[in-house]
């Protein structure tokens, strides 16, 4: 069996990146959102709160730390990139994870947040020079700086590394994926039903 903590292995950094390398890195982050939104796609409330594995955190609190994560290493990228190697501030996950955000926020909230965030990052990742990618932070947590290259390469990482986490727990528990051309005529036909017309209010005598 694989390992259900790392199904795509633990990150690996051999740079700096070259120039097509960062390209497909930068792609897969544009790409991840829509990604990990068809991975959790047509999951009901229970399986939202199962645990991807024992003893690990539920889908539904994996889908909220996803943009967490992301939205600190957007903000750490852009301090690296108007400071001179700033020492950037960790947060401790887990707890991050226990809020009752995390625990009880419908995931179209944190699903839409991913795409905002990304977004952006992605508009600002394609405007910059190949030497921006060479500027750095400081980590408590680490022994040397982080260059912005190698935070490239950790969220590419990372967004593959979650979206395994839901799609492997849905191949175990033979959960089917949800179909999105379906669910969006669904949805689409949904918006364009008729709505009753509301009664009018009937007056005090």
């Amino acid at each position: 069996m694989s390992d259900l903590s790392y199904p795509v292995g633990k990150f690996q950094y051999s740079g700096p990146l070259s120039t097509e390398e960062r390209n497909r890195l930068i792609a897969e982050i544009s790409a991840a959102p829509a990604a990990f939104r068809a991975a959790v796609t047509g999951l009901n409330p229970k399986q939202l709160d199962t645990p991807y594995r024992p003893g690990g955190w539920t889908v539904r609190q994996v889908v909220h730390h996803v943009p967490d994560s992301h939205m600190n290493a957007f903000i750490r990228f852009k301090l690296g990139l108007t400071q001179d190697q700033p020492t950037i501030n960790p947060y401790d996950q887990d707890q991050w994870a226990a809020l009752a955000d995390a625990q009880h926020t419908p995931i179209e909230a944190s699903l839409a947040l991913l795409d905002a965030v990304h977004q952006r990052w992605v508009i600002l990742l394609r405007s910059l020079d190949p030497a921006d990618f060479e500027r750095a932070v400081n980590h408590p947590e680490h022994s040397s700086p982080l260059t912005l290259d190698k935070i490239v390469a950790l969220y590419a990482w990372h967004g593959r590394h979650h979206t395994a986490h839901v799609t492997g727990l849905r191949d175990r528990m033979g959960w089917k994926a949800a179909k999105p051309k379906a669910a969006a005529r669904k949805a689409k036909s949904a918006a364009k039903a008729p709505r009753r017309a509301a009664k009018p209010a009937r007056k005090k005598r």
